[in-house]
């Protein structure tokens, strides 16, 4: 059996257990700072699973930012976030308390670009049900991560 650490494809090696999927679960506040706090708190962890390009990390923390900020104005209950990598695959998913479905709208004074905004930086976006609220799934680009320090 292979020693303990990281392995190729930035998997982590848990107990003789080779990870292929990186998951984070975020809490986010209810409260003008949750889109800055997201933003931040998952550039920080993109980081630090290997995704290093700047302009990608950017798109990633708009994507973030303007889910958040749908989810906290519009949605009810609390409000969490998780990021899933599969890869360079990376799914960013919203849940609020709210059943009501985003849509794409005119913009106004106010607001109506950020579902816009996510269609143009994402590869799609899907909502499912989720706790008697929904969850509203994002996948960002394809992008290949470096690979953990010691791998191949």
């Amino acid at each position: 059996m292979a020693e303990a650490g990281y392995c190729a494809s930035a998997r982590r090696r848990i107990s003789g257990f080779c990870m292929s999927e990186l998951t984070a679960h975020l809490d986010v506040p209810l409260d003008r700072s949750a889109p800055a706090a997201a933003r931040r708190a998952v550039a920080a962890v993109l980081e630090g699973w290997g995704f290093h390009d700047a302009d990608w990390l950017d798109a990633a923390a708009v994507v973030v930012s303007e889910l958040v900020t749908n989810a906290v104005r519009h949605g009810g209950g609390c409000v969490s976030l998780q990021l899933e990598a599969h890869g360079g695959r990376v799914i960013v998913s919203v849940a609020d308390g709210s059943s009501v479905v985003p849509r794409r709208r005119d913009p106004d004074g106010v607001g109506g670009r950020g579902m816009a905004l996510i269609e143009a930086l994402s590869a799609g976006w899907t909502v499912e049900n989720y706790q008697g609220g929904k969850r509203v799934r994002v996948e960002l680009p394809h992008l290949d991560r470096e690979s953990p320090r010691g791998c191949p």
